[in-house]
């Protein structure tokens, strides 16, 4: 019979692609990942992975394993459910990604609503960029993410997970109140701070900038939001901030708003097989509560 933790590292290896990488996903080495494959493939009685080259990939029976690999773990997360489900409490643990002003904006007016309401749920918070924790969460790393999308740029899609909105908050150009800009075409000339390439609230700001007819002059590069505003607030930089981070913005920083409003949606997203999870459930309530509570207070 297979073995439930062997045919999860099967199915993380067909999604990871390296034994290192499954290795680093699972908490696991790549030597204990490769006996699992080994323990696995004597299960099966076929060959589930070659070489090719220097590389280790799955064999033709080792995708058809996969792909049932990934209708087991989800039958097994609901039966979890289903058994938590008849609990007088949901308890246990949930393991979350969110990336950083969502966790400023929501997480501990989240926190605080499931320590009155479900204390006996534990959340785990990893901070994470939207479109990896999205991929990480649809690969069971975690059982719920809250992600963000910007115009004409959608996050990842991926079979089995499922959105719902939290905020839509609108984007504004963020200045020194000392030397407010009042457009985007206005701080042509400036220097500007913004997330490192690749991120899609990079994506945004650049062709925001294009389309005013210029090219930004990108001084400062961070993740990190809040290193942004003090920049702003400086009179340093400008950029374009997401309401999330502006509905908090200190005095020193001027805001005005584009030319054609614009807005990031903020979404959550869970598999389908965790849906019915009480202890998920309850996080997911928590948000909704948290998100509607910050709508009524912008």
């Amino acid at each position: 019979m297979y073995d439930a933790t062997q045919l999860r590292t099967l199915r993380e290896f067909a999604v990871r692609g390296t034994l290192q990488e499954t290795a680093d996903a699972l908490g696991y080495t790549p030597s204990a990942v490769s006996q699992q494959l080994a323990a696995l493939t004597r299960e099966a009685g076929t060959a589930l992975t070659r070489r090719v080259g220097r590389r280790l990939v799955l064999t033709s029976a080792g995708a058809a394993l996969a792909r049932a690999a990934e209708d087991v773990l989800a039958a097994l997360e609901r039966a979890r459910a289903d058994v938590a489900a008849t609990q007088d409490s949901p308890h246990g643990t949930v393991r979350m990604a969110i990336f950083q002003s969502a966790a400023l904006a929501l997480m501990p007016r989240t926190l605080s609503m499931l320590a009155e309401t479900t204390p006996e749920v534990r959340v785990e918070i990893t901070q994470a960029e939207p479109a990896q924790a999205l991929e990480d969460t649809w690969a069971r790393e975690y059982d719920l993410v809250v992600a963000e999308e910007y115009p004409h740029h959608s996050a990842p899609h991926h079979p089995e997970l499922v959105r719902e909105t939290l905020v839509r908050d609108e984007i504004q150009v963020a200045s020194a109140a000392f030397a407010p800009v009042a457009s985007v075409a206005a701080a042509a000339a400036l220097p500007w701070v913004m997330e490192p390439t690749g991120a899609a609230s990079r994506h945004f700001a650049e062709q925001t900038c294009r389309v005013a007819g210029f090219e930004p002059d990108v001084r400062f590069q961070t993740a990190d939001l809040q290193t942004h505003m003090a920049l702003i607030s400086a009179g340093h930089a400008v950029a374009l901030m997401p309401g999330l981070m502006t509905s908090t913005a200190p005095q020193s920083v001027a805001l005005s708003p584009l030319d054609t409003p614009a807005f990031r949606t903020v979404f959550a997203a869970l598999r389908v097989s965790s849906r019915t999870d009480p202890a998920v459930t309850a996080v997911l309530d928590a948000l909704r509560r948290g998100a509607r509570d910050l709508r009524e207070a912008t």
